[in-house]
């Protein structure tokens, strides 16, 4: 049957109504609130596509992040995590004097009280090994982990690592969809940028944008304890998101999300996933990670404040160059004071490679291993001078 415009827009101004019965060229039709019937034939081809068990697309119709979100949302989850936390209340609040005092109706706070929080993960092993932010588990041994299919398992934390905000966790089950892992290095600012997570408790929920900036140094970031070269996406990242996985637009993790900026409008970070995987590898193995460490305190150096430096009387040095890493304190029986190294030095290189920002150096130190020879090329009174370091383990406290 072939219908004329005229009796389409007929058809379909019936249907929207909802009511009464009508008539398309000589077919009789009757619309109820339960449904249409038709006695003596079905819908004409042309419409049979308005029929709601038409609805989904198949997976070849789906754009980018549809599909990569349909490969890797089945291995993100949610994980639950509580702590005890004390409220140390000191022993003079507690005395009955104080109290007649202040008044009984003025309570106090429990002693201890526990602290609940929400989280995500990725899983990385069929056998449940997964991958999350240390901050969403620290403080606690085992967590609750909620997959996609509804089911609710324990999962144990293996390791944290609070200098990186990495932590491993690993679920008892079998055949586990697992996530694929890609490639930070060679990002490129404007490239998708697709995140998957629970944040503020909104279950597998997907947001996307770009990378906005790579190589961003903890220090830029706001978080100078971290020891992390941060990716910036403008994709929304919230409490929640935390420990979710950073995707390409072929469904590739490619960092783990971090909610670490409670002031960042509009803007995200995420931890590069060859520096996660290399942390989680050491998590899983040893339960714990090592970070080298030299025991300085450095500075990218600029002309402005090269100028300041050297009118600032107390500083105790002079600075020649406005390019270079300025090494502003060495740390007292560390391995760069055992080595030689001293304040108001100059950075050039590191393991031969050139150096011009701290973030930098940072980034040449953490490449090396715990006990490993590296040399470090500065500049001292004018001259070059190379000074072989070996490299000691970050103290713990």
């Amino acid at each position: 049957m072939s219908l004329s415009l005229k009796q389409l827009t007929t058809y379909l101004t019936l249907l929207a109504i909802g009511g009464g019965a009508g008539f398309v060229g000589s077919r009789y039709f009757k619309a109820e609130n339960t449904g249409m019937s038709q006695p003596s034939q079905a819908l004409p081809a042309v419409l049979q596509q308005l029929s709601p068990g038409q609805s989904r697309k198949p997976s070849n119709d789906l754009n980018f992040i549809a599909q990569a979100v349909q490969k890797v949302g089945p291995a993100v989850v949610r994980i639950d995590s509580s702590r005890k936390v004390s409220s140390n209340i000191p022993d003079q609040f507690k005395n009955p004097f104080f109290r007649r005092f202040f008044g009984s109706e003025v309570p106090l706070p429990p002693e201890n009280r526990v602290e609940r929080g929400t989280g995500s993960g990725f899983i990385l092993t069929p056998d449940g090994r997964m991958m999350t932010n240390a901050h969403v588990v620290a403080g606690t041994d085992t967590v609750k982990v909620t997959l996609k299919d509804g089911r609710v398992l324990e999962g144990k934390v293996l390791g944290v690592d609070p200098v990186t905000d990495v932590a491993v966790v690993k679920i008892k089950a079998n055949n586990l969809p697992t996530v694929a892992l890609g490639n930070s290095q060679n990002l490129i600012p404007g490239e998708w940028a697709i995140a998957i997570g629970n944040p503020l408790g909104l279950d597998n929920t997907v947001t996307v944008g770009i990378v906005s900036a790579t190589g961003r140094s903890s220090s830029q970031v706001g978080v100078p304890d971290k020891r992390v070269s941060f990716i910036q996406t403008d994709a929304a990242i919230n409490p929640g998101n935390s420990g979710g996985p950073l995707l390409n637009s072929k469904g590739e993790v490619i960092g783990i999300n971090t909610a670490i900026r409670a002031d960042a409008q509009g803007l995200g970070f995420a931890i590069p996933i060859e520096t996660a995987e290399r942390i989680a590898n050491q998590l899983f193995t040893k339960g714990r990670a090592e970070h080298p460490y030299l025991g300085i305190q450095m500075v990218t150096l600029t002309s402005e404040l090269k100028e300041e430096i050297n009118q600032d009387k107390d500083a105790g040095f002079k600075v020649s160059l406005d390019k270079g890493v300025l090494i502003a304190k060495v740390v007292n029986n560390s391995p760069a004071d055992k080595a030689g190294l001293r304040k108001g030095d100059v950075i050039q290189k590191v393991g031969g490679k050139i150096v011009s920002t701290a973030s930098q150096v940072q980034e040449r130190v953490e490449a090396t291993t715990i006990g490993a020879l590296l040399d470090v090329e500065v500049i001292r009174g004018g001259q070059a001078q190379t000074i072989q370091v070996k490299t000691g383990a970050v103290p713990t406290k």
